[in-house]
């Protein structure tokens, strides 16, 4: 069995939308797009390549995969992408949309028609990681199904205060465990989660509550 990793940027807000430029994704009138770019520095470089240097397979959204083929297959040989151009261009690619007629990047296959249960069989199949980038929308649906096995996540320190974000309508309660966590010179968190069981629920109250306690606790239920 592989695992499904997202690896995603989000802003300190959780907003994952438009890291890498103002055209990426403009959807609901996001003006922020491009918020990632100017804290890049040569350890989360090396981050990057650390994560490409095993062998992956792509699960993308339609909008990601848009994003993607219309950039990597076109890195010039003497561009300094070009080695991460040649890992995305090789990977096998996943392609999840009901509206694409077909899907022209190489080594990219549709899923159109029950799309979590042809995930899940994915998943049970032998292969290197299934790795999710971007995709917001996809991402829900994966939350949702319970299919995602750990998150890298970049975290920058910032907030946009809208926008598409990593946790959103799809998300159910679970527990993480912290794998690994580093922190760029420019203060950016990237932090690596695997799912840890689930959520323990606790109380730090007296054992026997106050007067005051209560009554705080009547005056809730009378503002229901």
């Amino acid at each position: 069995m592989r695992k499904i990793v997202v690896n995603t940027f989000v802003t300190l807000d959780g907003v994952m939308q438009a890291p890498g430029g103002p055209e990426e994704d403009p959807a609901g009138g996001f003006n922020w797009g491009g918020w990632s770019v100017n804290y890049w520095d040569e350890k989360m470089g090396k981050v990057m390549d650390e994560a490409m240097a095993q062998p992956f397979d792509l699960l993308l959204g339609r909008r990601t995969y848009e994003i993607f083929a219309a950039h990597w297959p076109f890195v010039k040989n003497d561009h300094p992408e070009k080695s991460a151009a040649d890992k995305l261009n090789g990977a096998r690619k996943y392609v999840v949309s009901k509206t694409l007629a077909k899907a022209d990047w190489e080594n990219s296959r549709l899923i159109k028609h029950d799309a979590m249960k042809e995930i899940a069989m994915l998943k049970e199949q032998n292969g290197p990681e299934i790795q999710v980038h971007g995709s917001s929308d996809l991402i829900q649906s994966l939350l949702r199904d319970d299919l995602v096995d750990e998150f890298r996540v970049w975290i920058f320190p910032l907030t946009v205060g809208g926008g598409k974000r990593l946790f959103g309508k799809g998300t159910v309660p679970a527990g993480f465990k912290l794998l690994d966590s580093k922190t760029s010179t420019t203060g950016v968190i990237i932090a690596t989660y695997a799912r840890g069981g689930n959520i323990k629920t606790g109380s730090f109250e007296f054992e026997r509550p106050t007067e005051a306690e209560l009554a705080r606790r009547r005056r809730l239920k009378e503002e229901k």
